[in-house]
């Protein structure tokens, strides 16, 4: 890796061009009623992604369902995907749509085992082991900075996460971007109060408005449900940790959104169709953010924060950035990059964000983050009334 120039990494050319840093076989369960079957399906070297869900969904919730599902599958650190589904109709639809990628794509259902969920095991065990090895063979090769696209994420936000973590990681979006990569940040109730700050970085009026309509709307939802952010957003750890208002949170936790050009405004789990910076409009839940970014294409998740936050994707590797000194002393094994030496007046933003940059590429080319090390990882669906 010592060789690999500051512009490239070693990653998988996938056949649509796309460039994994990962190369996992999915065991996609798409509906709730085989997910045990299969847990006991993802052999070693297989990665394991159930939804709960599956059924009696209809009109956008069950669009972005779909969505999120094709989108997780499609993912360039995915080499081959098995299908495990109840009936052979919603599998084959999925694998249809996630087979236009090229990546090899096996379906089993009850439909073909007769409801046996142990023969449904027993078929499915092969299968993925089969795909498994196959893609054992595939190789690195060199492939330039352009081709990452990477999710911004902050969680258990404090005070060092606006002033110190976020703004870092804002460098190191802004230098991505000026390497042709492109990068996602998402949370819209959480640029409620800053949102014309983002809207001001919009490439047209339009894309402008749009920004603000989608933090409004999120704001009139919460009240017509008479809910008070206050508790719930910001949490009880964010208190702690010395926020008091969502339009506290909201101005550090645009920090991380760089300085670049805003793109154009995603909907959750929708892949960016050129390079560069992005929103994403979606829910305030960490866990759900993330796989909305994994399942518009992220291959790697950069995620700040203050008193620490163990999640992480279990198809993209997430790097765990925290400014909090204490943080990054009592969770050395968790916290892949410590840029607290900024917080303590020891390092500048700029070069927070170069090392940040630095480790991304490092990363990218097989290094594991603590979070897989750990064996850390899931993915989380939104539904249609997605949460605030």
């Amino acid at each position: 890796m010592s060789e690999i120039r500051p512009t490239e990494f070693l990653g998988y050319l996938r056949a649509d061009g796309r460039v994994g840093v990962r190369n996992h076989v999915l065991v996609l369960s798409v509906v709730g009623l085989v997910n045990r079957a299969a847990e006991r399906i993802a052999v070693a070297g297989a990665v394991l992604v159930a939804t709960p869900y599956g059924r009696g969904q209809y009109g956008a919730d069950k669009s972005l369902h779909r969505r999120q599902l094709i989108g997780l599958a499609s993912n360039p650190n995915v080499a081959a995907v098995l299908i495990v589904a109840a009936d052979r109709v919603t599998a084959d639809d999925l694998a249809a749509a996630i087979a236009v990628t090229g990546k090899p794509v096996r379906v089993i259902a009850l439909d073909d085992t007769h409801e046996d969920a142990l023969e449904l095991s027993a078929k499915g065990i092969r299968t993925a082991g089969e795909l498994v090895h196959a893609a054992s063979r595939l190789e690195r090769t060199r492939q330039p900075v352009s081709a990452l696209l990477c999710g911004i994420e902050c969680g258990h936000s404090d005070a060092t996460s606006g002033i110190v973590a976020n703004p870092a990681a804002g460098c190191f979006v802004d230098l991505l971007v000026d390497h042709g990569g492109s990068a996602i940040v998402g949370e819209a109730v959480e640029w409620l109060g800053a949102e014309d700050i983002v809207a001001r970085r919009a490439g047209s009026a339009g894309l402008s408005s749009a920004i603000v309509k989608a933090v409004l709307d999120r704001e009139r939802a919460v009240a017509a449900a008479g809910v008070d952010l206050t508790g719930s957003n910001p949490g009880a750890e964010n208190i702690r940790g010395g926020l008091t208002t969502i339009e506290e949170k909201s101005l550090g936790a645009i920090a991380k959104t760089g300085s670049r050009p805003v793109q154009g405004l995603l909907a959750h789990a929708e892949a960016p169709k050129s390079p560069g910076f992005f929103l994403m409009d979606g829910p305030s839940f960490s866990p759900e953010s993330i796989t909305g970014f994994v399942a518009a294409g992220a291959q790697l998740v950069m995620f700040t924060t203050g008193a620490g936050n163990s999640y992480c994707s279990a198809l993209a590797p997430t790097i765990k950035v925290s400014g909090r000194p204490d943080t990054a002393r009592r969770l050395p094994d968790q916290i892949d990059v410590d840029v607290s030496a900024v917080f303590k007046g020891e390092e500048i933003f700029e070069a927070a964000g170069r090392r940040l940059f630095d480790a991304t590429i490092t990363i990218a080319s097989g290094a594991l983050t603590w979070g897989e090390v750990h064996r850390e990882g899931a993915e989380v669906f939104t539904r249609g009334h997605e949460s605030m």
